[in-house]
This record gives structure tokens, sequence and C-alpha cells, in this order.
């Protein structure tokens, strides 16, 4: 089964419960260009690899099909050959690295965090607030992160805005992947250069501080990991949730003032429209076996945390999980997932973000039948290539930018 083409774009979760069916918690699947590995849809069995760095590696270069992987193959930018990032790292200099960002994201003031984020909210509303009709992922939501992380990295506000199309194209693997890829390395080294020369209360500035020893290259490809892990799911986090409090009628009272919904639907999202669904990945350290499957040693093995979030196994009821069930595998398990504080910054993003919104445009509603919205065509993240909104038209109010 692809990773891709029109069923896996318009409906991952039937195709997900049809690949259970045809082939249990362990599916094979084919990526670009062919190349064969497996996709983890039970949730347990993905807590089972996520939880045993030893014998499903993170280190990439284990994989068994490096010698059939071309140059310019548009997933390398997602998967990394040779790339000296935490996602590769393993043991304790992984430990070591993951304590340094940590650090480095907890030295941020979250009252400064929420004020750039409302600040940043603003003048984006500012910018169509007056036409009465808008397109929230392109002209919000695919902006807002960014723009929040550049802050609090060290980038001024022009560089971190013309930083978005690139993490986007590096995202979603296709042709411009590589383009994309090295914007955004060459945006990293000069940032640095910058913080040695001038230093400030900032994420780099902290991160070159640290005494571990490590490299420039090293710092610079974490900053990258740590932007496009942080822009685009939290972007797709915030389009997904007003998607379903646009769409579904048990967040229709949220959009006159309800602020308790905007939690509830944020929660609902990670657990029904996860914006991480697939991730690459581990590779087995020896031939092994998992869901009755025989996996080979060096066979690469995607983490499916939208598939394991429906497992029928744990959704019993097949209900809805809103509120404070927070199971979901969303940002990962084990020694790999996300640090803690970098899901509190995406949190609070996100929700300013959404607040904001809602407070500056409170009849806002989607401008096209829900049935007419379509999702990017990305094997890893989920979120929509457009939300059409109208609303009453507002006066600007004059926000920072």
């Amino acid at each position: 089964m692809p990773l891709s083409g029109p069923r896996f774009q318009a409906d991952p979760v039937q195709l997900y419960r049809d690949m259970r069916r045809d082939h249990g918690a362990v599916a094979p699947v084919v990526l670009d260009g062919d190349v064969p590995a497996w996709l983890i849809l039970g949730y347990r069995e993905l807590h089972q690899v996520t939880g045993d760095p030893v014998l499903f590696s993170r280190d990439s270069g284990l994989w068994n099909q490096w010698d059939r992987i071309p140059d310019d193959w548009p997933l390398l930018p997602m998967i990394g050959r040779g790339q000296p990032s935490i996602l590769y790292t393993v043991g304790e200099r992984h430990s070591r690295r993951a304590a340094m960002i940590s650090d480095a994201l907890e030295g941020v003031d979250p009252f400064a965090l929420k004020r750039y984020a409302e600040e940043f909210a603003d003048g984006l509303v500012d910018r169509f607030c007056s036409t009465g009709r808008t397109d929230i992922i392109a002209e919000y939501a695919m902006l807002l992160p960014a723009l929040v992380l550049a802050r609090i990295y060290g980038f001024s506000n022009e560089t971190g805005a013309a930083l978005v199309g690139s993490i986007n194209d590096m995202i979603d693997g296709r042709e411009r992947a590589f383009a994309g890829q090295t914007h955004l390395a060459t945006s990293m080294v000069q940032l640095l250069v910058d913080k040695r020369a001038e230093p400030g209360d900032d994420v780099a500035t902290r991160m070159l501080a640290n005494t571990d020893g490590f490299s420039d290259e090293e710092i610079t490809q974490d900053l990258m990991v740590m932007m496009a892990a942080g822009h685009q799911p939290t972007a797709d986090w915030m389009g997904n949730s007003l998607r379903l409090m646009l769409t579904d009628d048990r967040f229709a009272a949220s959009l006159s003032g309800g602020r308790h919904s905007v939690g509830e639907a944020m929660n609902e999202v990670l657990w029904e429209d996860t914006p991480s669904q697939n991730v690459a990945g581990r590779w087995a350290a020896r031939e092994t076996r998992l869901g009755g499957r025989h996996i080979a040693a060096g066979d690469l093995l995607l983490l499916g945390i939208a598939a394991a979030n429906g497992d029928p196994q744990i959704r019993t009821d097949g209900s809805a999980l809103t509120g404070g069930n927070n199971a979901f595998l969303s940002f990962g398990h084990g020694e790999h997932r996300c640090p803690f504080p970098a899901q509190e910054t995406a949190e609070v993003i996100a929700r300013t973000g959404i607040e904001v919104l809602l407070d500056r445009l409170p009849d806002v509603d989607l401008a096209v039948a829900e049935e007419q919205l379509t999702r990017r065509p990305s094997p890893w993240l989920r979120g929509l290539t457009d939300l059409p909104v109208r609303f009453t038209p507002t006066p600007a109010i004059g926000g920072k930018q």
C-alpha cells in the first residue's frame, strides 16, 4: 500500500482501518520510488517500538535500503542520511542533546511567549479583518507559529516570515524539498553567526552557551529540527482545530465566547485528526518479530501515530475523546518523544492563535461546503490546503508585527 495518492489524501482513517483488517497491527507499505517500509498501526506495537530504543533504533545508518535511495529522493530531507541532528543521535549523547534543547526552551519566559503570540496574531488578523473573507490557513495558521518561534529563537521578524515557505516545502517531501531544506539551513547558520557576535535572551544563544561541546553544525541541525517540528504541526493543529469548530455543532457555542471548547477541540484533534500522521522512523537493529510480522535487520518502521490513536483495541467504543484524556501518541513516546517544553510552546501558540481569531471575528463561518476542503499531499503531516471563511468586517486594532 503506498503512502500517497488520492485515497491516502482523502480518507486516511478508512485506509488505516482497511490496512489493519488486511494486515494486522504492522502493515507493509511503499514510499516514493517503491521503497519498502513497515507502517505500525497498533497502539501497543507503537508503544513497544518507541519504548525500546536499542532494538528499534533511531540510527538511520542501519537502513538496509540505502543502496537504492537516490541522492534526489524527495523524502530524504525528512529521513536523513548522515544528518548530525538529534533525530538520529542515540544513547547518552542523545540524552545530553535533548537536555540542551529542553533547557534552551525552558528559558523562554512563558508570559513573553504568550505576549508574542498575541501580538503576532493580532497583527495577522489586522491584515484581513476589514475584508470580510480570508483563508485562515494561508493568511494566518501557516504564518503565526513560524513568526513566534523565530522571535524566541533569535531571528528578526522579517527572516522568520521568510522561513515559512521553506519549512513547508521541506516537510511536504515533494520537488521543492531540497530547496526548502537548503534555505532553512542557511538561515540557521547565519543565526548562529549573528548570536556569537551579539548574544541575546533567546533559544539560539542559550544553545551556543551549552558546555557539553556540541559543534555549530550539530546546533544548526537541531535548530532546523526544532523549527520544522515546531512550526508545521502547530499550524496544522490550529487549522484542524478550527475546521472542527467550524463544522461540528458540538463546538458551535465556542464561536460566541465559550473558550473552554477551544481546549476540547484541540485535544480531540490530537486524537482524531492529529497533524503528525506518520513519523519516519525507527530501524530494526537486528532480526525480530513485531505484530506477527518478521522484521529483518535494517528494516524501516514508520510510526503510524494517527492509526495507533484510532486503534480499536484501545478505542473499544469508538467515541470521540476530549477533555482530559491525553493518552494519545501525537507527541510520540519514549526517549525520542517531543520534549515537554516544546509541547507547551506549541500549545500556547496554537491556543492563543485560535482564541485571538475567535475574539476578533466572533461570527466567523466556513465560506465553502465542508466537502470542498482538501488536505496537503504529505505522507507525514495532515493539514488543510486552505480554510476559506467569511465574517462581519471589523476595524484593525494596530497589533504589533
